[in-house]
């Protein structure tokens, strides 16, 4: 009896230390989870919508050897202790054995910690805030915002041949210093400097017309704003009321969607904005023929956000199927950490994870202006930094 119960015993530890891993004996469906904002006032719900597509997609032609995936899109409302609770039911409750395809204003922040404990990768579609890019977990499939200012102002300096640039800042949490960081960078790279660096904005300001005026009055050429979608319109549509005109107003990828094209109307002529993926809006485009045909026939929207949840989801998916024997948290880590670097036409730069401290492998965009009804592409070729 006695050895019946250690016997027992153990099979009970050794599943539980199964669910600890992620792993589920190789018969089971493969855990797969996202932390994303899917609700709030700023929010990214087309990256797991579109990782999603391509996980149903992979199951409806068989899984991954005969095994479904099963993909839990947990929202973290934008708020850190939801977003700490939203990590933990996918990992001690769903058991995943990687993450794909958020998007999330604090998840890399609040979670990257967790991530780094339990020993789970994530591929983030829309690495968002710092934590994304300084952790040994995490490996976004976009640029990001603090590399997106360096390549944005090298853009200007260099192939715009602007060289009065000023930067206003609207500063969320601790992206004050990233932010500062990739201006820096641009300084080490060209020589210049900012004519302004204001980081005094916040996401409650509405008023912008006291900074463009100060804009006009230091002669800016160009003007680097970090703003969300509708903050950009607001701006541009400030600018017009104070016929300020001939200063190229440099965007981020969020002001690159539809909606704001539309918005802008003529005032958008003198807007530029950053594509880190290949331009959505680039019907022609033969590297986004999958992504597309795949968006709409899960009737997932077409945007930059879609792009970096489908390529975290394909590339995850391309390291699960080259898993020898049992897929567990532990073997797609190792897998990643070993992984050869992921080419792909929708990035200018392979996708790369490996065994560093910190991910960041997309180093290379395109730039795009809003011309009425859309977008058109102003730089055919990737723009790279020397360094990239």
């Amino acid at each position: 009896m006695r050895i019946g119960t250690i016997l027992a015993a153990a099979a009970l530890l050794a599943a539980a230390a199964g669910c600890a891993t992620g792993a589920d004996a190789g018969t089971g469906p493969i855990h797969v989870g996202s932390v994303s904002t899917l609700s709030g006032q700023v929010t990214f719900p087309e990256a797991s919508q579109a990782a999603r597509a391509v996980f149903d997609d992979v199951n409806a032609a068989g899984g991954i050897n005969g095994r479904k995936i099963a993909y839990t899109a947990g929202d973290d409302k934008g708020d850190p202790a939801t977003a700490a609770l939203a990590a933990r039911d996918v990992i001690q409750n769903k058991h995943a054995v990687a993450l794909a395809g958020g998007a999330s204003l604090v998840d890399c922040q609040v979670d990257g910690p967790l991530y780094d404990r339990y020993a789970i990768a994530d591929i983030q579609g829309t690495g968002v805030d710092p934590g994304c890019f300084r952790s040994p977990t995490i490996s976004p499939t976009n640029v990001g915002p603090f590399l997106g200012t360096t390549l944005t102002l090298y853009y200007a300096s260099e192939h715009l041949r602007l060289n009065r640039l000023c930067g206003f800042f609207s500063i969320i949490g601790s992206t004050g210093r990233a932010y500062h960081d990739g201006v820096t960078r641009w300084t080490k790279l060209t020589g210049k400097r900012l004519l302004i660096e204001d980081r005094s904005l916040s996401a409650q300001t509405t008023d912008y017309t006291p900074y463009i005026l100060r804009a006009r009055a230091a002669g800016c050429q160009g003007v680097f704003f970090n703003g969300t979608e509708p903050m950009d319109v607001g701006w541009v549509k400030a600018a017009h009321a104070q016929n300020v005109t001939g200063v190229k107003w440099l965007f981020l990828t969020s002001t690159y969607t539809d909606q704001a094209a539309r918005a802008f109307g003529p005032s958008g002529a003198d807007v530029v904005a950053l594509s880190e993926f290949e331009p959505y809006t680039d019907v022609r485009s033969s590297a986004n023929q999958d992504w597309r045909a795949t968006m709409t026939r899960h009737h997932v929207p077409l945007t930059s956000f879609a792009q970096g949840g489908y390529l975290a989801a394909t590339h995850l998916v391309t390291v699960l199927r080259g898993i020898k024997g049992d897929i567990t948290r532990a073997s797609v880590l190792r897998a990643l950490r070993t992984l050869r670097p992921l080419p792909s036409g929708m990035t200018g730069t392979p996708f790369a994870f490996g065994p560093g401290d910190a991910h960041a492998s997309n180093l290379a965009g395109k730039f795009v202006r809003p011309d009425g009804n859309g977008w058109t592409v102003l730089t055919p070729d990737w723009i790279r930094l020397p360094n990239g």
